[in-house]
């Protein structure tokens, strides 16, 4: 799905070479940088550069992944994607089962005033509280945040900001198969997304990676209208890849007003009755 190789060629071409101040004019016919250049401003042969890009070198030092990194102007969350390429075929890592310790539902229980959602490095949603199921306007099982950005077309309008969530869920999808490269459910849910939009299949070629730790979202409820949030995404210990999502509204703000309405508007809906919904993820892997 991804490899050093693909990922080298595909930031490679997106170097401005005047600003690493390397002369361009009319006659280049390179978008980005040259293989030579690259090689040259990280401090190694062409050959070995070459042998890189093409995967036929053996794993880089440190210092190389380093110089490479800089040359191509990565940020922290890059690097780390760079590094994770370059060891995976040393030590590949296996990809997480998936089950919810019952601890952890107990902790989605105690947040009943904010939407909380426990998510694996997939983006399936594995449980959710109540408040998370009025905001999606479905039952939690069966949810996949990727699958309901970019397939689900009657789903669209929910993600007020559409385009930057495209962009986001790549970059996350991008970091897991560097995480997870022998996850063939990863694999599937791809291949999938591919088939089935073009914008996904663009977004995919640009190698961007993207670390989601917190930050805004805005979505447009068809019930309460416009709810602009705070995500604060929690790594969970000893369950890898596993995150728990908690997405608050400002104090005193109008989205709190609506948080409010929504809880009071589902009270009476027939999905919505759980404290926590979990989905069934035996069922997922058959």
């Amino acid at each position: 799905m991804d490899d050093l190789a693909g990922f080298l060629r595909t930031w490679r071409s997106r170097v401005d070479p005047a600003a690493l101040g390397i002369p361009t004019d009319s006659r280049r016919r390179v978008e980005g940088l040259r293989r030579e250049e690259v090689a040259h401003l990280s401090g190694v042969s062409v050959d070995y550069y070459v042998r890189l890009e093409q995967g036929r070198a053996k794993q880089p030092s440190e210092q190389v992944l380093d110089a490479l990194a800089r040359v191509l102007g990565l940020d922290a969350t890059e690097r780390g994607h760079l590094y994770r390429l370059a060891r995976q075929r040393r030590r590949p890592a296996k990809a997480p089962g998936g089950r919810v310790r019952p601890e952890l539902l107990r902790v989605l229980g105690l947040v009943p005033d904010a939407p909380a959602l426990i998510t694996d490095h997939r983006l399936d949603v594995l449980a959710g509280n109540r408040l998370a199921g009025l905001l999606f306007g479905r039952p939690i099982p069966g949810l996949n945040t990727a699958r309901h950005i970019f397939l689900e077309e009657a789903e669209r309008g929910l993600y007020a900001e559409w385009e930057q969530c495209t962009v986001d869920v790549v970059g996350h999808l991008r970091l897991a198969v560097g995480k997870f490269p022998d996850d063939p459910r990863l694999a599937s849910l791809i291949g999938e997304l591919a088939m089935g939009s073009e914008r996904f299949r663009r977004l995919w070629a640009r190698a961007d990676v993207r670390a989601r730790t917190h930050g805004r979202k805005a979505y447009r409820h068809p019930l309460v209208g416009l709810l602009e949030l705070h995500h604060e995404n929690f790594a969970l210990p000893n369950e890898s890849g596993m995150e728990l999502v908690v997405m608050s509204a400002a104090p005193d703000s109008p989205s709190e007003d609506a948080l409010r309405l929504l809880a009071g508007l589902g009270s009476d809906s027939p999905h919505t009755h759980p404290l926590v919904e979990v989905i069934d993820t035996d069922e997922l892997r058959r």
